[in-house]
């Protein structure tokens, strides 16, 4: 297949996936052994494409970002905000550090995957389905040590299959926030935790990608900026009238395809 091609497909993948509770990752080693594109250049490729994905909730929340770097200097509420999302990243940044060259070299295949979809389907179900009790409505009423529980959620997203946003939501809802504040800080948290790991893995793999990759490069971050930028409206949108059980059915659905697919041996999935 056209390696163009490849970079388009990739970046919409990306771009839906990154902030839904379905994880990207998962969707992207799967989309890229299908592809063939799993190699070296292939892992680098993606990790670039987050970039555009990250600038899609900057542009989403243009204004509230720009609130609290006007306001940094002096408003107690933006240097909260800020030294929150400082706090909510250290989780991963460390147990990644320590764990993630484990994590990578043993759970990084498509059937690792499926099983982590399913596993964290049923953990959506559940927290759907216990008594929510919300405590917090706004990101801005977030404390310290919320901020930190949230970080530690979030650093479940070290298993692939499991979902950055997804942990960090459902984080949330099971420590009593809205079902919009908990969704609107995981969209905050991405973006020092994803500018992070894409300089970080950029760095580590800085010799897979050329020049002459600039234009796949390209494709793949507008693909992944249009279909973030689409992904986020419609999921304000849709946690006004609907919980998140659906995407739990869909992950379930999408882990039992990948499973049966692999030990039937109807899909022959390179990195089983």
């Amino acid at each position: 297949m056209d390696q163009t091609l490849n970079a388009f497909i990739l970046g919409i993948v990306e771009g839906l996936t990154e902030f839904l509770p379905v994880s990207s990752t998962g969707h992207l080693i799967l989309v890229g052994d299908l592809l063939g594109f799993n190699n070296e250049k292939g892992k680098s490729f993606e990790i670039v494409i987050q970039s555009g994905a990250i600038l899609a909730v900057c542009w989403e929340y243009r204004k509230k970002i720009l609130s609290v770097l006007r306001g940094l200097p002096k408003e107690k509420k933006a240097q909260r905000f800020t030294i929150n999302l400082m706090i909510a990243f250290i989780p991963l940044a460390v147990l990644g550090l320590l764990f993630g060259k484990a994590l990578k070299a043993h759970l990084f295949s498509p059937v690792s995957v499926a099983t982590a979809f399913i596993v964290g389907a049923f953990v959506i179900i559940w927290a759907e389905r216990r008594e929510h009790t919300v405590r917090i409505h706004d990101v801005d009423d977030l404390t310290w040590l919320d901020a930190l529980k949230l970080g530690f959620a979030q650093a479940f997203a070290l298993i692939p299959g499991t979902s950055r946003s997804g942990a960090t939501i459902i984080g949330g809802l099971f420590l009593g926030l809205s079902r919009k504040a908990a969704t609107e800080f995981s969209f905050f948290l991405a973006i020092p935790t994803l500018f992070m790991a894409t300089a970080y893995d950029l760095f580590k793999h800085r010799d897979a990608l050329s020049v002459g990759d600039c234009n796949l490069i390209l494709v793949g971050f507008f693909a992944a900026f249009v279909s973030a930028f689409v992904a986020v409206r419609g999921l304000l949108h849709y946690i006004v009238s609907h919980d998140f059980t659906f995407f739990a059915y869909y992950r379930i659905v999408f882990g039992i395809i990948v499973l049966v697919t692999a030990y039937s041996g109807m899909v022959n999935w390179t990195a089983q």
